[in-house]
């Protein structure tokens, strides 16, 4: 188990390395770049910038640089907390990041506990009693809930909390607790605003889960292993619950490494619409001004985050199923 730890810890610094080098590529292959974008937006407006302050600007920014040499000063930077200056801001990039990746992470932790609280056991039941009314009932309530999308359910809800209850269930905070520093009364408004967005955005990955659920379950349940705990005279419930479900979990699991990105990719339209201040939107407005520094740090933020979840589902995974460590 020792061995099975380093080797994948070892994958994961490479690849993380790997995945720094790429995320720096993919940012720079737009044509043009932040101040090319800038000085467009000026001469759009009827202004103008002389080219001796153009030239400097470049010098500033290290523009003028091979890529090379300005992602190997990004790289060091950024092993030291320094993520860089903002350009769009013009303020240090990790003063506007941190807190919203913490928004982020607690969005899409709280989201993946939902999703696991409705689909394991409704997963469990719609096997065991299969083909059963609530079996039916809920293979439709998922496939209503793949169906919809995530922005459309958000749009649904503001509007209901608004029209019935005269309530706006946007963001994640209060209005006098937006700018406000932490304290317990932000921590309760907090978990008072997150029941929206968690539900939104678990929804489509509950509605998926339930029938892996079922799927996974239906194909151990009459499993020689199973039957040969029915005959040692456990209860169904025990055998259900530690044999079969055991195995069936696999999915379940393995879907820790993605969920943070998938946060953030994924339902980034539903963060627009319910206004959230996670690092969706900020990454969007970062790649459409082409403020590299802001999204090479959240991109490269963001794949730390999904290489150490996917390493720590990796040993969730072996720890739940001895054939994972197998050579």
């Amino acid at each position: 188990m020792i061995q099975f730890i380093i080797r994948r810890s070892l994958i994961a610094i490479v690849m993380i390395a790997a995945i720094s080098v790429v995320s720096f590529i993919i940012i720079q292959l737009p044509p043009g770049d932040y101040l090319t974008s800038y000085i467009a937006d000026l001469s759009a407006m009827g202004e103008r910038i002389p080219a001796e302050q153009i030239s400097a600007l470049r010098d500033a920014y290290g523009f003028d640089q091979p890529i090379h040499v300005q992602y190997l000063k990004w790289v060091g930077k950024a092993l030291r907390g320094d993520f860089g200056q903002s350009l769009e801001w013009g303020v240090p990039v990790s003063m506007l990041i941190w807190d919203r990746l913490g928004l982020t992470v607690i969005v899409g932790l709280s989201s993946l506990l939902f999703v696991w609280a409705v689909a394991i056991p409704v997963g469990v039941f719609s096997a065991t009693h299969q083909y059963s009314l609530l079996d039916y009932l809920f293979t439709f309530l998922g496939v209503l809930g793949l169906a919809i999308p995530n922005f459309l359910f958000a749009l649904v809800l503001m509007w209901v909390g608004y029209s019935v209850f005269g309530q706006n269930v946007g963001g994640l905070f209060s209005p006098e607790y937006q700018n406000a520093p932490w304290s317990v009364e932000k921590v309760l408004d907090l978990l008072n605003h997150l029941l929206i967005p968690m539900i939104v955005i678990g929804t489509s990955w509950t509605a998926g889960l339930i029938r892996t659920m079922r799927a996974n379950m239906l194909d151990e349940i009459n499993q020689p292993y199973v039957e040969a705990a029915r005959a040692k005279g456990l209860s169904e419930r025990r055998v259900i619950w530690k044999y079969p479900v055991r195995v069936a979990l696999n999915p379940f699991i393995s879907t820790v490494g993605y969920a943070l990105p998938q946060m953030v990719g994924g339902v980034l339209i539903t963060a627009v619409v319910l206004n959230l201040p996670t690092v969706g939107p900020l990454l969007l407005r970062s790649l459409l001004s082409q403020d590299m520094y802001m999204a090479g740090a959240i991109v490269m933020l963001l794949s730390i985050l999904t290489v150490i979840g996917t390493l720590i589902s990796d040993i969730l995974l072996a720890v739940l199923d001895p054939r994972i460590r197998l050579e």
